[in-house]
């Protein structure tokens, strides 16, 4: 007897596959639209060329002409993508240059270079400095490095053994003598962005060997001392912390200090962290270790490495980015020659801050988690809001006659993110959510505590469509759409039972409105990078149900089809290289790159002129012979008899090239799972019926696709299932 097999829209991975009956289970790269399933649209790199580092933050806006910009910020880089082509636009700490001599020391059959200042740098671990012109470089002695290999080219910092010196990574080694402090050019150092990746500190877990942390500061000791000196002079401690306790490593003995004074550390403590004070020589090696933990120790909130991140906007044609925890920058889209100007400083703006928006149709610019003192670093206030004169980024300070000000919110320890809503500014703590409406006069906003112990999980794991605000707390999803509303969500424990919590930061949250879907993109519990998703689809989704997915999909950025037409994301690979013949080559790049994509194109990955398949799958539940019918749902039983199934007829609403469909037999729940002796099958788009000869308890089905330009969406299978016996 022909049946229909009918299962209800999303993933239930909340209960057992026979629990499950009627629904389907799981699957990859699959999305539901009008309750039926089909693989998710293809994707296409978007330029030529990789961008340095993992993105962050990616925003779409048009300027004056209606060009339109994308603009990229890299834990290191900020681009602007227009055209086809990528441009570095990131804001420099020495807008002018700065011109060095005796700058280059190399050693033979080494690629490590050494750069002297002469001074303080200010550069740590992983920063990038450009090289000026060749009308700026000075000949180097002893070396078969030239001009051609500094000039108008990127590095990445490599270490900073002192306060006036790094060392970069040249492509290839010096085959001369080698340079001691020769020749001369003028440099330009990129603005402190941060790791690629958010790392806990425990000794033997996910972070670097020891607890360690990358872009540590290091120097040499300056006299021998034994394990009980406690007068420690460093041959430079300029960039090392100068108050409140901080921490050095020499060997393997970690010392705390409490204070700088010249060179010389003071309130010196001996042989913390559970390691043993030693003797040790003069010249050996000292390195800040006040973000490392010691061995045994457990990571906690206070030893995560934050990663670099950006807040992009726009206010009009303007490019507002800010560098979380430091500056903010504007980069103007109407200016002549814009892509070959770089973002400046915003003059008058707050110098260190959590997070930034454009608020409308007022058009203030709102800074949260900001200073209490403009200007002054030291006051940042992870619980403060302050906002500019209206239609005037550069005026913070209130007075009688603007409408800048200040809030200090009330329920948290940290702002954790903003987002501009339709007829609010949502604002989210660890622990609450506020609301933020401009209603003008004395107040220009009122605050409104909207919900409590639903705190954001990370900055960007929030968004707000059609009025309402979606987001992803420590505890579950979350909704508000004038009440707070926490969603049943039946993927639930299969997102937070295997969520890396530590990097939390890296979380991210895009919407899909070609398709209705809000997707959350995150870090497994045994990974550092982004590499799943789960998907909430507001449009199909009802009351009684919540329409949930899951899969592999991993992207570090979205940005929905408003501007652009189509959504664009990026993809990062932390062990990816740049071709030294692209424009946004990074020499001596250890951060990995960023692929940009252009999504809901083809039903293929396009990358680097290569087309790659996109395998999609999806499997039900368990279901067995039909007793009874209920919500819709065909099959409903109890497994009293064994199902004998001859066959069964595909139906597809639409299909292109080959899919693949298994009946997975099961006799008892706890069994694993077999597939049928003749499967599994390739169904075409002329395949009428398929014979079977399969015999089990229960059924699950599968259907998949695993070879290139192949696309499928899903109808209503019909199986010829009969009694087969009780054994």
């Amino acid at each position: 007897m022909l049946q229909k097999i009918g299962f209800l829209p999303g993933f239930n991975k909340q209960v057992t596959p026979t629990t499950a009956e009627g629904q389907w289970i799981g699957g990859d790269n699959v999305r539901f639209r009008y309750s039926t399933p089909e693989k998710i649209g293809g994707w296409a790199q978007l330029g030529e060329e990789y961008l340095t580092g993992s993105a962050r933050a990616l925003h779409h806006f048009v300027n004056s002409n209606q060009v339109k910009y994308s603009a990229i910020g890299t834990n290191r880089i900020l681009y602007i993508y227009s055209g086809g082509v990528f441009y570095d636009i990131h804001p420099l700490v020495n807008p002018s240059g700065t011109a060095i001599t005796s700058a280059f020391s190399t050693t033979n059959g080494e690629a490590a270079v050494t750069i002297s200042f002469g001074s303080d740098h200010g550069f740590s671990k992983g920063d990038i400095i450009l090289f000026g012109g060749t009308s700026t470089f000075g000949s180097i002695t002893g070396s078969n490095f030239g001009a051609s290999d500094f000039c108008d080219k990127k590095f990445m910092v490599t270490t900073v053994p002192t306060g006036s010196t790094i060392t970069i990574t040249m492509p290839s080694n010096e085959t001369g003598s080698g340079a001691a402090t020769s020749g001369s050019i003028t440099y330009f150092q990129y603005y402190h962005v941060g790791p690629a990746k958010q790392l806990g500190g425990d000794g033997w877990s996910i972070g670097q060997w020891g607890g360690t942390v990358a872009g540590e500061y290091t120097t040499t000791l300056n006299g021998a001392i034994d394990a009980s000196t406690t007068t420690i002079v460093l041959t430079d401690a300029s960039l090392f912390p100068d108050s409140g306790t901080s921490y050095i490593q020499i060997g393997t003995e970690e010392i705390s200090y409490t204070g700088i004074s010249s060179n010389t550390l003071t309130g010196v403590t001996r042989g913390v962290r559970n390691t043993t004070a030693a003797s040790h020589s003069d010249g050996d090696t000292v390195t800040n270790s006040s973000d490392y933990v010691g061995w045994g120790n457990p990571a906690s909130g206070d030893y995560v490495i934050k990663p670099g991140t950006w807040t992009l906007d726009n206010y009009g044609t303007k490019l507002i980015a800010l560098i979380t925890d430091s500056k903010c920058f504007e980069w103007d889209a109407d200016d002549a020659n814009a892509t070959t100007t770089r973002a400046t400083v915003i003059t008058g703006a707050p110098t260190a801050s959590r997070d930034v928006l454009v608020s409308t149709p007022d058009r203030h610019l709102v800074f949260f988690g900001t200073e209490t003192t403009i200007g002054t670093s030291s006051t940042q206030d992870n619980m403060f809001i302050r906002w500019s004169n209206r239609e005037d980024i550069e005026v913070y300070t209130p007075k009688i006659d603007n409408t800048a000000g200040d809030k200090k919110l009330a329920d948290g320890s940290e702002i954790r993110g903003a987002k501009r809503g339709r007829d609010a500014i949502y604002v989210w703590t660890d622990t609450a959510l506020f609301t933020m409406r401009y209603v003008g006069g004395d107040f220009t906003f009122a605050f409104d505590q909207a919900g409590t112990n639903c705190g954001l999980i990370g900055k960007n794991a929030c968004l707000e469509v059609d009025g309402a605000g979606y987001w992803m707390s420590d505890n579950g999803f979350f909704r508000y759409t004038g009440k707070l509303e926490s969603m049943d969500c039946l993927v639930e424990d299969y997102v937070y039972d295997d969520l890396n919590t530590t990097s939390n930061q890296l979380i991210t949250a895009g919407l899909n409105n070609l398709f209705g879907e809000v997707v959350w993109f995150y870090c497994t519990e045994n990974s550092n990078v982004v590499n799943r998703m789960v998907c909430y689809n507001y449009i199909d989704s009802s009351p009684q149900r919540g329409i949930w997915t899951t899969g592999s999909l991993a992207r570090t950025t979205w940005q929905d089809s408003a501007v652009f037409g189509r959504p664009h994301a990026t993809k990062y690979n932390d062990s990816g290289t740049q071709a030294s013949t692209e424009s946004t080559f990074v020499g001596g790049n250890t951060d990995g790159i960023t692929t940009y994509f252009e999504h809901e194109t083809g039903v293929n990955e396009v990358a680097g002129g290569t087309a790659t398949a996109i395998t999609s799958n999806i499997e039900s539940g368990d279901f067995d012979i039909t007793q009874t019918e209920k919500e819709g749902v065909t099959f409903r039983g109890d497994g009293e008899v064994f199902m004998s199934i001859r066959r069964f007829i595909p139906d597809f609403l639409s299909q292109t090239g080959n899919t693949k469909v298994t009946l997975n037999l099961r006799d008892y729940p706890n069994a694993s799972q077999v597939s049928s002796t003749l499967g599994p099958f390739t169904i075409t788009s002329s395949t009428n019926k398929v014979d079977t000869r399969a015999r089990a308890r229960s059924v699950a089905l599968k259907v998949e696709n695993e070879g290139l330009n192949q696309d499928w969406k899903l109808g209503t299978f019909r199986l010829d299932v009969q009694p087969g016996g009780r054994r």
